[in-house]
C-alpha cells in the first residue's frame, strides 16, 4: 500500500518502536540510510542495522531478527518481489519499503495491512487496477445442484440444461479475464527502471517534519548523482531533481556576504555549478581524467593510435601545456585553472563532445576540502565494492557508509585512491576488449566475455563494478563500431564469479540510444531463458538484470536467450 503521509503514517508509528533497518548495498540506500540514522539520533529511536546484497541476506536477516523485531524497514530492496510470499512473516510484522527499484509487485500495492510503500507520489507507475488483477473466489464454483424440488422431469431437464450454459460462459469469462490478467502482468513487469532516489525520499520526510539539516540534504544530492553516475535514470529525470534539491540548497546555504554575516571557513556550504563531465579531476591531473572518463575515452576513441592523436590535439587546441595537465590538478597554474572550464568547453564543442557541462553541486568546508558530489559516488562505491579481504563481509559497507560523514575524511580519501584504480582498470578492459574484438553479435544482442586471467577481472566479479564496465563498453563500442545495426543493440557480458564453484556472474543492458528511457528488458528475459533450460541460475540480486550461472551452463543459456530475443 502506497504511504500518502510519510510523518503519520511511517515516522510517527515507528518512533516509540525498535526498528530493524535492512539496507542494500548502493550508494542511494547508503544515503538514504544515514538521513534515517540522523532523524532517529534526534527521536532516540532504536534501531538495528543490518546490511544485505542480495534476497539471501534479506531471507537470513529477516529469520534471525523476526522474533526480536516488528517494525521493519526496507531501504533499496524488496519493491518488485512479492515480500509477503518470501519471507512469510507473522501476521503483526509491518514492513516499510523505500525503494528505488520499479515495477512494484502488485501484491505489494494492494496489501493494505503489512506492506507500507514509500513512494514519491508524483512519480509514473502505472500499476495495474486491482479488479484486472485480482479476482473474489466467492461464488466462482458455487451451482445451485440442490434446487432438487418435486417438479416435473421436463421442468429438471430444462433448469439442468440452463445451469450447464451458465456454467460453461462463467468458465469461459474466467479464462478470458485470466489471459488479459496474465497480459497485463506481462506489459507491466516486461522491463525494470528506476524511479525517484530513495536518500531523496527520505530527505522529503525530514523536510516535512522541519528536521532537515545541510548534512542530510547533501546526502540525497549524492544519492541522486548516484543514480545518474550509474545511468540508472534519463536526463530528464536528473535535471528535473537536481532542479528540486537546487531550491533547498538555496533555502539551506543562503547567507549575505558581508562582514558580520561571513561564515567561517569550516563551515559547510553546498554550491549548484555547472561542472566539467570529467570524472574525479580535481583530485587527479586532467590529463589522467581524460583518459579514465567513460565520456572522453570513448568520443575521442582513446584505445586506438588515432584517438591519442585527436587527444594530443584537443590538449593543444585548449592550450594546455603537457607539462599542467599531467600534474595534479591542484597543483596547476592559478592563472590556467581559471577559465579552464570555458576552455575545455570551446575545445570540446570542436571535438564533437558536446555534453561536457553537467549541472552537480559541490560541498566546501575548511580551507582545502571541496568534493564533487560525483567524486562521492565513485569513491563510496569503490569502498563498498573493495576487494581486499579486512575482516567480516559488513567492513566494507561500514567504511563506506563512514566515508560519507565529513569526520571522516581520511576513508573518503582512500575511497578516491580506490575508484582511480577501479576507472583506470575498467577502461584498460574496455580497450583490451575493443582491441581484440571481444564484443561479437549475437543477433539480437551484443555478447562479451572476460576470461579468467584477464587482468582485473577479480574486481569485475562484483555488481556495480561489472555494471560500470559494462555501459562503458557499450559507449565505447558505439563509437567504434561502424555497423548501423549493432549501434542499437543491447549488451550482455559476462566475467568469473567464483573459480572454485564454476560460476560466472552475467549482467544484461539496455541499448546506447538517444531516446533511451533506460528500461532493461533482461530481468525477465534471464528468468525464461533460465526455466526453459533448467540452467542452474542464482536470481539473487536486487537488480533483476544480474544473474549468476554456472559455467557449463553458460552456452545454453546464450542460446535459449538468443531464441527467446529473435
Amino acid at each position: 500500500m502506497f504511504v500518502s503521509d510519510c510523518r503519520r503514517e511511517f515516522y510517527d508509528l515507528i518512533v516509540t518502536q525498535r526498528v530493524l533497518l535492512l539496507v542494500a548495498s548502493d550508494v542511494d540506500a547508503l544515503c538514504a540510510c544515514k538521513i534515517l540514522q540522523a532523524l532517529f539520533q534526534c527521536d532516540h529511536v532504536q534501531y538495528t542495522l543490518v546490511p544485505v546484497a542480495g534476497w539471501q541476506e534479506l531471507e537470513t536477516a529477516f529469520l534471525e531478527h523476526k522474533d526480536q523485531f516488528k517494525y521493519f524497514v526496507l531501504i533499496n530492496c524488496g519493491a518488485n518481489v512479492d515480500l509477503l510470499e518470501i519471507l512469510q512473516p507473522e501476521e503483526d510484522t509491518l514492513f516499510f519499503v523505500c525503494d528505488s527499484h520499479r515495477p512494484i509487485n502488485v501484491v505489494n500495492v494492494y496489501n493494505d495491512t503489512q506492506i507500507k510503500l514509500l513512494v514519491k507520489q508524483d512519480d509514473d507507475l502505472d500499476v495495474p487496477a486491482y479488479d484486472d488483477i485480482f479476482r473474489d473466489e466467492e461464488d466462482e464454483e458455487e451451482d445451485s445442484e440442490n434446487e432438487s424440488d418435486g417438479s416435473e422431469p421436463s421442468e429438471k431437464r430444462r433448469r439442468f440444461e440452463e445451469e450447464v450454459i451458465e456454467r460453461t460462459m462463467k468458465r469461459r469469462q474466467r479464462r478470458e479475464w485470466e489471459a488479459r490478467r496474465r497480459e497485463i502482468l506481462f506489459d507491466y513487469e516486461q522491463y525494470e527502471y528506476h524511479g525517484t532516489s530513495s536518500a531523496m525520499v527520505m530527505f522529503d520526510l525530514a523536510w516535512i517534519m522541519s528536521k532537515d539539516l545541510n548534512d542530510m540534504l547533501w546526502w540525497a544530492i549524492v544519492g541522486l548523482t548516484d543514480q545518474w553516475v550509474q545511468d540508472k535514470i534519463t536526463q530528464m529525470k536528473y535535471v528535473t531533481d537536481i532542479g528540486i534539491l537546487q531550491r533547498h540548497v538555496s533555502r539551506h546555504n543562503h547567507r549575505n556576504e558581508d562582514e558580520e554575516n561571513s561564515l567561517s571557513i569550516d563551515c559547510m556550504r553546498i554550491a549548484f555549478e555547472y561542472d566539467l563531465r570529467l570524472a574525479l579531476y580535481q583530485h587527479w591531473s586532467l590529463y589522467e581524467s581524460l583518459c579514465n572518463t567513460s565520456y572522453t575515452s570513448a568520443s575521442l576513441k582513446l584505445w586506438s593510435v588515432q584517438g591519442q592523436k585527436r587527444l594530443q590535439e584537443f590538449l593543444a587546441d585548449m592550450g594546455l601545456p603537457l607539462k599542467q595537465v599531467k600534474q595534479k590538478f591542484n597543483s596547476m597554474d592559478m592563472s590556467l585553472k581559471e577559465n579552464l572550464r570555458e576552455m575545455i568547453e570551446e575545445s570540446a564543442n570542436k571535438f564533437g563532445m558536446r555534453d561536457l557541462r553537467v549541472q552537480t553541486f559541490s560541498i566546501h568546508f575548511g580551507f582545502k576540502n571541496k568534493f564533487s558530489a560525483s567524486d562521492i559516488v565513485y569513491a563510496t562505491t569503490s569502498l563498498m565494492e573493495n576487494i581486499e579481504k579486512e575482516g567480516p563481509e559488513t567492513t566494507n559497507f561500514i567504511k563506506a557508509l563512514d566515508s560519507l560523514s565529513r569526520g571522516n575524511l581520511d576513508k573518503l580519501h582512500q575511497g578516491l585512491d580506490l575508484a582511480k584504480k577501479q576507472l583506470r582498470a575498467i577502461q584498460q578492459t574496455v580497450a583490451s576488449c575493443i582491441c581484440t574484438n571481444l564484443v561479437i553479435s549475437q543477433g539480437p544482442f551484443l555478447y562479451c566475455s572476460l576470461m579468467e586471467g584477464t587482468p582485473d577481472v577479480k574486481l569485475f566479479s562484483k555488481p556495480v563494478s561489472l555494471c560500470l564496465l559494462s555501459k562503458y563498453l557499450l559507449k565505447s563500442f558505439v563509437c567504434s563500431t561502424k555497423n548501423k545495426r549493432c549501434k542499437l543493440l543491447p549488451l550482455v557480458m559476462a566475467a568469473p564469479m567464483d573459480v572454485e564453484q564454476g560460476t560466472v556472474i552475467m549482467v544484461g543492458i539496455p541499448p546506447e540510444t538517444e531516446s533511451s528511457d533506460k528500461k532493461n528488458f533482461f530481468g525477465r528475459a534471464f528468468e525464461k531463458a533460465a526455466e526453459s533450460t533448467n540452467s542452474r541460475t542464482l536470481h539473487n540480486h536486487f537488480e533483476l538484470s544480474i544473474i549468476e550461472l554456472k559455467t557449463e551452463d553458460r552456452s545454453k543459456f546464450l542460446d535459449a536467450l538468443i531464441s527467446l530475443l529473435s
